[in-house]
């Protein structure tokens, strides 16, 4: 059976994705309103009321503003671990159906294989995710400061990645709107990965079968879309890997849905 993924949003104010492999249709993180996620759900011709379950990777708000709302009425249950469902609750305060699993885990949710891994970022327990629909295989790696070898391990092998691409250094240290505490929490280990650094993992990547990167979650005011696809495309020419597809994602609108045959 094909799978389906489309990046619904992907920014510093709200991230969301959707997977399709047969009857199973998640939602990666539910950052945006519920409104704003069915309408975008609608625009590839989805509904919230077919959704088998929401995958949560932390809780800042960025990750789960619909959360509540998109959940509690549909009963649609959400995958976090302990950490991050007691945090997101307190501040959804809302009668949700959590399903909880642990850190580095892996569990099933129809004919999708989830692999959870931990991340470095300043949330309570953040984690990445490694999932295999159909044969084929999707890292979902975004909201960390720096890639561990753990992280490296766990997302070896994708075929399609979703990478953080945060910042220009640059353009972040110009900045006048942020202070400089809040430049040295994005810079820190457990912070946002800059164009460069998001360059180096895809270049490590691309030899074991990585074939498309989404370059995600884009400051709006200390990067540019066209800046952060030419630094990661340059460096997979230099290493030899042009043949790797890379592919802007937005904040305001869906992108183009990527179909995958089965494997």
């Amino acid at each position: 059976m094909p799978v389906q993924f489309t990046i619904l949003a992907s920014g510093s104010s709200g991230n969301c994705a959707y997977l399709e492999c047969g009857e199973t249709r998640l939602l990666i993180d539910a950052g945006l309103s519920a409104l704003q996620i069915r309408q975008r759900l609608a625009s590839i011709g989805r509904a919230p009321e077919g959704l088998s379950a929401v995958l949560v990777t932390h809780e800042h708000g960025d990750h789960i503003r619909g959360l509540g709302v998109l959940c509690e009425k549909l009963g649609i249950p959400i995958y976090a671990n302990r950490l991050t469902a007691d945090a997101a609750g307190r501040v959804l305060e809302r009668k949700l159906t959590w399903r909880i699993f642990e850190t580095g885990s892996a569990f099933g949710v129809g004919h999708v294989e989830v692999q959870s891994f931990s991340v470095p970022h300043d949330a309570m327990d953040p984690v990445g995710f490694a999932l295999t629909a159909a044969g084929r295989r999707l890292g979902f790696l975004t909201d960390l400061g720096h890639v561990t070898k753990l992280v490296m391990e766990r997302v070896r092998g994708s075929e399609v990645l979703v990478l953080e691409a945060n910042h220009d250094l640059h353009l972040l240290q110009e900045d006048t709107r942020r202070p400089w505490s809040t430049k040295q929490r994005i810079l820190s280990r457990h912070g946002h990965l800059s164009n460069h650094a998001a360059a180096e993992v895809a270049a490590e990547l691309a030899p074991h079968g990585l074939a498309t990167v989404y370059l995600g979650h884009l400051s709006r005011d200390c990067n540019r879309p066209e800046l952060a696809r030419s630094i990661v495309t340059e460096r997979l020419r230099e290493a030899g890997a042009s043949h790797v597809r890379v592919e802007d994602t937005s904040q305001d609108v869906p992108g183009t849905t990527l179909v995958l045959p089965d494997a």
